[in-house]
């Protein structure tokens, strides 16, 4: 059932005021994360790389000329890169860590004692 003019109208009202009073929001319900946007931003940057590469290899054939545009090519293909997943790594650790401490001491207790037993094993 399609929405009449007037619906569609407070509709598209209510999501504006959604995006001016919560960005944060409006951004996570559309789902452009910012988490997505820098890992998009990275894989761009290291295609980026890869063709400065590619110019790098071929001015050494073609002119320097293309040589060193590939080399600021590359360059700022990996500061792109890296300030990107510096983001993504942050929006990681932003979020709430489901493991509990106690599994992971459980875990920590486990490789120790593997450990021991290599060790006894051995001597």
């Amino acid at each position: 059932m399609a929405l009449s003019e007037e619906e569609q109208r407070l509709l598209t009202q209510m999501e504006e005021a959604l995006a001016a009073e919560d960005p944060k929001l409006a951004s996570t319900l559309r789902g452009t994360t910012t988490r997505r946007l820098h890992r998009r931003r990275a894989a761009i940057a290291g295609v980026g790389f890869l063709i400065g590469i590619a110019c790098l290899v071929g001015g050494m054939q073609v002119s320097p000329a293309l040589s060193i545009v590939g080399f600021v090519i590359m360059l700022a293909a990996s500061v792109v890169a890296i300030t990107s997943w510096r983001h993504v790594g942050d929006a990681a650790a932003s979020k709430p860590s489901v493991r509990s401490p106690q599994g992971e001491k459980a875990f920590m207790d486990k490789m120790e004692e593997r450990w021991r037993r290599r060790q006894d094993e051995g001597q």
